[in-house]
């Protein structure tokens, strides 16, 4: 494109640093001519935080042509932000409290668009949207970008001839607001939470009446969903009162991911302006409430030919596939960080749940960890990780599979006979809590070599910080069990 002065991003960024393959120059010279001709206000450029969460600035339509050509200045502050967005390290010192000089004082980066992810909004008038990534004011990419991460993982497969395919399957919750919790005394850090009621009574797992019981919110969801191009392919009841899951088709390389934050978001702004309030976090502390999960469908494809490199003709999985899951296994335990982010994550692992409890795998048993889904002959075979939960950040959830599969792949490990009891197994169990996760995750050294120390050390102390606030917090439990008594 051509370069554009004015006071967003910086004049002529994107060329100047080489940014741009081929192929997204002519996606953005089309994409400027196509929201000229969509009459649209503002373009929404957006970004993913380290918790996986969208942040965004909405540009007026008029100056996104700059943007593409210029990027978007933005405070790096909000990559020093917990999830109250208080800051986790002192940015005002000299390294900014990461041994990162160049982030100190909390200085303008440049967000660049990438023009393949652009979306109309269904949902709001005359907006589009367009997912970026994170540069440095000298043109190198951010460390501390996720989307980033996944890609270089997504790189160190294609070296290989090898492409990554993910397929969603998602479950969260919708209820009805009852009162969002407006009063001034209530916008804290965190604000409190708003009040609901639940849509519909739970405990009738794919009951087609319970679900029809919320059709009138799920139909115009499904359709903006589909309006703004994302693969679902199933909406179902779960077990909760309004417990739901919804299942995409599998995609290709960074696609998923992409998608899974997108669907996030939407989701939430939809139902939102419907009056409800839907939530990703895996376990609400609210009556007759269920845990939910993010269960991440993987395969390896030959990037020539297309192929499911996971099929076998006579085996339930090929030798690469039992390859990749051995390196899952190996590195589950440091993994945890990425695939369970959250607190709240670790409310899951428990046995008999229908999520695992151990570092497990087997064939076609929702006990295990890693389910190989299909069998010999099959063409659509696959590996199953049961172990997320639905608020992960999925750049980093897909990278920590793809590094240790690859890891396990380069050393030929073996993973062992799958387990036909996995809730019996003599493995080991899957960290109990965020500070056993991350414990893991500092004491190997495989994800410093995979992400890089800098970027290993910057999650940790993230989740460092949340564990700190949660263990300086007097809980409900504590205060019944201790008050009266001592």
């Amino acid at each position: 494109m051509a370069e554009q002065e004015g006071s967003l991003g910086k004049a002529g960024f994107i060329a100047q640093h080489g940014l741009y393959s081929d192929e997204q120059v002519a996606q953005a010279e089309a994409l400027a001519a196509r929201v000229r001709e969509l009459d649209l206000e503002t373009v929404r450029v957006a970004w993913t935080d380290q918790h996986g969460i969208l942040r965004g600035k909405h540009v007026m339509a008029r100056d996104f042509p700059a943007v593409l050509a210029n990027g978007l200045d933005f405070q790096t502050a909000t990559l020093f932000m917990d999830t109250t967005n208080n800051l986790f390290a002192p940015i005002f010192e000299r390294n900014a409290g990461m041994n990162f000089a160049a982030l100190a004082g909390g200085p303008d980066a440049i967000l660049v668009p990438d023009p393949g992810t652009f979306r109309v909004l269904p949902w709001a008038e005359r907006s589009g949207w367009v997912l970026a990534e994170m540069y440095l004011a000298d043109g190198t990419p951010c460390p501390f970008d996720s989307r980033q991460v996944l890609r270089r993982q997504l790189d160190a497969l294609a070296r290989r001839g090898l492409s990554f395919m993910a397929g969603l399957e998602v479950e969260f919750y919708i209820t009805k607001l009852e009162d969002r919790m407006l009063e001034p005394a209530q916008a804290g850090y965190p604000p409190d939470p708003p009040r609901v009621s639940v849509i519909a009574h739970g405990f009738q797992y794919l009951t087609e009446d319970r679900q029809d019981e919320i059709d009138h919110i799920l139909v115009p969801l499904q359709r903006h969903l589909e309006a703004i191009g994302l693969p679902l392919r199933t909406m179902e009841d779960e077990w909760g009162p309004g417990q739901c899951e919804f299942t995409f088709d599998p995609e290709l390389g960074l696609t998923p991911a992409d998608h899974m934050v997108l669907f996030r978001s939407a989701t939430k702004q939809v139902c939102r302006r419907m009056g409800y309030h839907a939530t990703f976090m895996t376990r609400p502390a609210l009556p007759n409430f269920f845990s939910s999960g993010w269960h991440l469908h993987m395969s390896l494809i030959d990037a020539a030919t297309r192929t499911n490199l996971f099929a076998d003709p006579a085996e339930p999985l090929s030798p690469l596939g039992r390859q990749f899951v051995a390196g899952l296994l190996e590195h589950a335990a440091a993994a945890c960080v990425f695939a369970a982010p959250t607190i709240n994550g670790y409310k899951r692992f428990r046995p008999n749940s229908f999520a695992p409890d151990r570092i497990t795998w087997a064939v076609e048993n929702r006990a295990a960890m890693l389910r190989v889904v299909g069998g010999p002959g099959d063409p659509g075979t696959h590996i199953e990780n049961r172990a997320g939960e639905p608020c992960a950040n999925p750049y980093l959830y897909m990278a920590a599979q793809i590094a240790a599969g690859l890891d396990g792949i380069e050393r030929a490990l073996d993973p062992g006979p799958p387990e036909r009891a996995p809730y019996e197994a003599e493995k080991p169990l899957l960290p109990r809590s965020l500070m056993e996760a991350t414990a893991a995750l500092r004491a190997s050294p495989f994800y410093r070599g995979a992400f890089g120390a800098q970027f290993v050390d910057y999650i940790l102390a993230v989740k460092q910080s949340e564990i700190d606030r949660f263990l300086a917090h007097v809980t409900d439990w504590e205060q019944r069990e201790y008050f009266e008594v001592y």
